[in-house]
């Protein structure tokens, strides 16, 4: 046995814990992010004469139809984000509701977090954050534990039952 044996056991028992609890990460960033943009566009439909006047004020162009399209996507976004359905098409939805916020809402705070001039950071710029974890979901997609998993192996199980039958090459 050579001194480097228990080490290697050591990691090897850890990448295997860590592939064990793989599944964590996607779960909880969805269930987190969901619950937010849940709640947030919930507020923004409830109160959505308030919406649409800060959308004007912040000059965005039709400001109560882009109003209704992000509160809503924001409110049943979140809920399919929680349930882990359409997850990649959702969080891209909403991580462009981010890079507007960038650009309007949060311009100031996030340039002067970009360049370090400004008492915020950059993980204190929220929509920056948000859109970190969207655009996490998009690239990594839902994980094990979604609707999204449940239905690619449904798919994938029945498509592979009814596929035309390929004689080897």
């Amino acid at each position: 046995m050579s001194a480097a044996d228990p080490v290697r056991r050591a990691v090897g028992l850890g990448l295997g814990l860590a592939g064990a609890l793989g599944f964590l990460a996607p779960l909880l960033t969805r269930l987190v992010i969901g619950q937010a943009f849940f709640f947030t566009g919930r507020g923004k439909i409830q109160n959505f004469a308030n919406t649409v006047s800060f959308f004007t004020d912040l000059g965005i162009p039709m400001p109560e139809l882009n109003a209704a399209i992000v509160s809503h996507l924001e409110y049943y976004g979140g809920m399919a984000l929680i349930a882990g359905l359409l997850t990649r098409i959702v969080a891209a939805g909403l991580l462009s509701t981010k890079v507007v916020a960038l650009m309007t809402a949060d311009k100031e705070t996030f340039l002067a977090a970009l360049k370090g001039t400004g008492e915020a950071t950059l993980t204190d710029v929220t929509p920056l954050v948000y859109l970190m974890f969207l655009l996490w979901l998009v690239l990594f997609g839902p994980g094990a534990l979604s609707i999204d998993a449940l239905l690619k192996r449904w798919l994938t199980k029945s498509g592979a039952a009814h596929a035309p039958a390929v004689p080897p090459a």
